[in-house]
């Protein structure tokens, strides 16, 4: 089949400015592609990317995008103008997966393919007017039955479909164990007040000379508002608050490389994503490549981890909405690395739980569901 996939306005591809859905429909273009399907792409253009090429077997199409603005109704009017482009460039297909706001509007002609919405964000509204689709495809259940209560007159074509985690294919051999590990606890993620990291820098910090005097904890990931980050000020208020730990906390910003990732979280015992986003959140990759690299996990109690996550068998999870909310993390940080065969058994169940979310196992069940749209 004839395959598109429309990304959004603000990001290229392939991810070389981060981005989860980036990196996610990146890797499923290529598994469509050995699978004998036809492929394109379409990605903001950025310097050192040219408009057209082929990557994997991928044509990719680039047209004019934007850095992430501050407002959200500006952000919405970049998106159409985005949109519009994307709009002009589109070949026939026989589904195009967009990842924008204003496409899945904007296309009238079937010849483009069938419509199929990825919801890679929280719904606010807008999934009732989406009565054209073929698909309005969520990333884990809870958003899939947030979309289905938004929106019940379509509820028949919301469909839960996992994002795919990869594991480093340069490194042959299974992760080190957590007692071979440094003591280090490790955040990866938009640096911003969303994703709780000052929390989970309050927590470290006020108990870095008792709890956590022999830990590290480091923070990766942008901080710049183009890239999604909190922005300076932000910054300067957690690096204000990591003063606490007598150098123990270490801002290492963005790491795009897919290697130095890996090695960082194959050095860390225990990672913490304690997002407070809870009309944002939609999955959490993060702590499933966490997972996938035999790392403990420990997330907040949002209903999107639920999928993939158990407190106590494959991961942690601290209730956030319990205050203050930094005290009831620092306790269960406490809790978790004190019990050090808990924590391996934990990470290692795991690791096992991210095999089920390959890109192989991911990609066969979209191919699956394109093709009953394209039969109906």
């Amino acid at each position: 089949m004839k395959i598109t996939i429309a990304m959004g306005a603000f990001f290229p591809v392939p991810p070389i400015m981060g981005g989860a859905v980036e990196k996610v429909w990146f890797t499923l273009a290529a598994e469509f592609v050995k699978r004998g399907h036809e492929v394109a792409m379409v990605s903001r253009k950025t310097p050192g990317l040219p408009r057209e090429e082929t990557i994997n077997g991928v044509k990719h199409l680039r047209v004019g995008g934007f850095d992430t603005p501050r407002s959200l109704v500006w952000l919405k009017f970049l998106d159409l103008i985005y949109s519009l482009r994307t709009r002009s460039i589109l070949p026939d297909a026989d589904i195009i997966v967009t990842n924008t706001f204003w496409l899945p509007f904007l296309l009238r002609n079937p010849k483009r393919g069938k419509v199929y919405v990825h919801v890679g964000r929280y719904p606010k509204g807008q999934m009732r007017f989406y009565r054209k689709a073929a698909r309005l495809q969520a990333p884990s259940h809870a958003i899939a039955h947030t979309i289905a209560t938004e929106a019940p007159r379509l509820a028949n074509r919301v469909a839960a479909i996992p994002y795919p985690v990869t594991r480093s294919r340069m490194i042959n051999s299974p992760p080190p164990a957590i007692g071979d590990r440094d003591k280090i606890i490790l955040f990866v993620g938009r640096v911003h007040p969303e994703k709780g990291v000052h929390l989970l820098i309050d927590a470290f910090a006020s108990d870095a000379r008792a709890a956590f005097v022999n830990w590290k904890l480091m923070i990766i990931g942008p901080t710049e508002t183009k890239l999604g980050g909190g922005g300076e000020v932000y910054l300067a208020s957690i690096r204000r608050a990591a003063g606490k730990a007598d150098g123990r906390i270490s801002f290492a910003g963005p790491i795009f490389d897919w290697a130095k990732l890996t090695d960082a979280y194959r050095s860390a015992r225990l990672f913490v994503y304690p997002s407070l986003s809870e009309r944002g959140e939609s999955f959490g990759l993060a702590p499933l490549e966490a997972m996938a690299h035999g790392c403990a996990v420990l997330v907040s109690n949002l209903d999107c981890f639920r999928d993939f996550i158990r407190d106590n068998e494959t991961g942690f999870m601290f209730d956030h909405r319990k205050q203050p909310a930094s005290q009831t993390l620092r306790d269960k940080i406490d809790n978790v690395i004190r019990n050090e065969t808990l924590l391996a058994r934990v990470a290692a169940a795991g690791y096992e739980k991210s095999a089920e979310y390959s890109p192989e196992r991911v990609a066969d069940q979209f191919l699956k569901d394109f093709d009953s749209l394209i039969r109906t």
